[in-house]
């Protein structure tokens, strides 16, 4: 079985047990992807398995963009959506049109928070983080063990927000491993470009057209 066929396979059992309701969407995917009552005898830890080590969250929650895109769609409801990335970010790069709110995990740094030992800006943990999360999954009628989906750009970011989250007492943080812009692409013609996965590349929809009612007030 293929990495790509394993991560589906585990995210499928994954969701039906942790959620209480089947999904219909991806069962009736490609043939050659196992039904629920196949994944269900996936063991929990293959999925570990194959996301990168940088990517891996404590609470083992995961799920690739083209995945996520359709389960958000059809239980938007029972799952709050959250972008973690810069409000720069979001500006200059887009963003979902169907996440639920803008969260950052890092503060966009000050000018004067260089460091040019590393060649970069110093970047801080919003303190904030699961406080927000907490008022938004309140707004949609939800505590903290409905599933909470991270969003940032390649997957590591979102990893250490649901460490924060889980750490914190949420059960279901959930992570987009792939990010919105992908992993960049190993060799080719786009060799260190993010065009191999991520939610941009899947065919899903994003806008760079923010809605304020969904930009992160704080800080």
């Amino acid at each position: 079985m293929s990495h790509a066929t394993t991560l589906r396979a585990g995210v499928i059992a994954l969701l039906t047990a942790v959620l209480g309701f089947a999904l219909p969407t991806f069962a009736r995917a490609e043939s050659c992807t196992p039904g629920p009552e196949a994944a269900a005898a996936e063991p929990a830890s293959t999925l570990a398995a194959v996301v990168p080590a940088n990517k891996r969250t404590k609470a083992n929650l995961y799920l690739s963009a083209k995945d996520a895109g359709p389960l958000i769609a059809e239980h938007a409801k029972e799952i709050l959506f959250v972008d973690v990335r810069t409000r720069g970010e979001l500006m200059f790069v887009g963003m979902p049109v169907a996440v639920d709110a803008h969260v950052p995990y890092w503060l966009d740094p000050g000018p004067h928070s260089f460091d040019a030992e590393k060649g970069s800006f110093a970047l801080a943990v919003n303190p904030h983080f699961a406080a927000d999360i907490d008022k938004l999954l309140a707004a949609k009628g939800l505590t903290r063990d409905a599933p909470v989906v991270l969003l940032c750009q390649g997957g590591g970011r979102a990893a250490r927000a649901a460490d924060l989250l889980f750490a914190a007492g949420f059960t279901q943080p959930w992570t987009i491993v792939d990010g919105f812009e992908g992993d960049p692409a190993a060799e080719g013609p786009n060799k260190g470009m993010r065009t191999v996965n991520g939610w941009r590349n899947a065919g899903l929809a994003w806008t760079t057209k923010l809605d304020p009612a969904k930009m992160y007030q704080g800080d």
